[in-house]
């Protein structure tokens, strides 16, 4: 059994308008519903949970009956911390009968436009390493810098280096067991469950992602967004 686990609990601060960015509508649509349909269609997906903010779980609920997401189970409220809204999803997973062994695929809900092939490249790549994180090459150069101006070092070199993006594929278990190493270890506050099994030993195995696979956070992202859905719907 394979559940996709979105989160959509943040406030959306940075996107400095009056509801939260994943709620936004582009060609009258929520986003969040975008991100669902996407899971809805993918016919390795069993179910979907989403933990949003306690305020609108009555929304999402209106969406999943308005545009047919049959596949929702649950929708769970987050909490203060993108991990704790995380491990409020795996109690509800596993209170509604999940195995230790199932796939728990775990999604940025304001990441719109992940495909059928990401999705599917991620569930291979669980099943010959045992987990699988989405992430892309860094194709520019990239300094450190300590003073949010002035580099520090030399730059890094990109081959190096890979920029994360979700899903985030593990065993029920195994996600259970990292959140309760995580409160033993004191670590509070890891977004992405890729940096809390890393900082945990934990070896991260990398499926492909995309760039357009983009987490919507500002205004800029959410008129490429746009830009995209306008450029495959001219080359239907």
């Amino acid at each position: 059994m394979i559940t996709a686990l979105l989160t959509a609990a943040g406030t959306g601060s940075r996107m400095k308008q009056d509801i939260p960015k994943q709620f936004m509508h582009v060609k009258n649509k929520p986003l969040i519903v975008y991100t669902m349909e996407a899971f809805q269609d993918h016919p390795s997906i069993d179910a979907i949970v989403v933990v949003t903010l306690p305020s609108w779980i009555d929304v999402v609920t209106t969406y999943a009956k308005q545009y047919g997401i049959t596949k929702l189970r649950a929708i769970v409220p987050g909490g203060a911390t993108g991990q704790e809204s995380i491990h409020n999803g795996l109690e509800k997973i596993r209170e509604e009968g999940a195995a230790d062994e199932d796939i728990v695929m775990i999604h940025d809900g304001n990441r719109c436009l992940v495909s059928s092939e990401i999705i599917s490249d991620n569930i291979a790549e669980f099943q010959t390493s045992g987990s699988a994180v989405a992430a892309i090459p860094c194709v520019e150069a990239v300094f450190r810098s300590n003073d949010n101006g002035v580099s520090s070092r030399v730059s890094i070199p990109r081959e190096q280096l890979f920029r994360t993006q979700t899903p985030h594929s593990y065993t029920l278990g195994k996600l259970m067991w990292a959140h309760d190493q995580a409160k033993v270890q004191g670590i509070g506050d890891t977004a992405a469950s890729c940096v809390l099994m890393h900082e945990l030993g934990e070896t991260v195995y990398f499926s492909a992602g995309s760039e357009q696979n983009l987490k919507i956070t500002t205004m800029d992202d959410l008129y490429i967004f746009e830009s995209i859905l306008d450029a495959r719907k001219a080359a239907e």
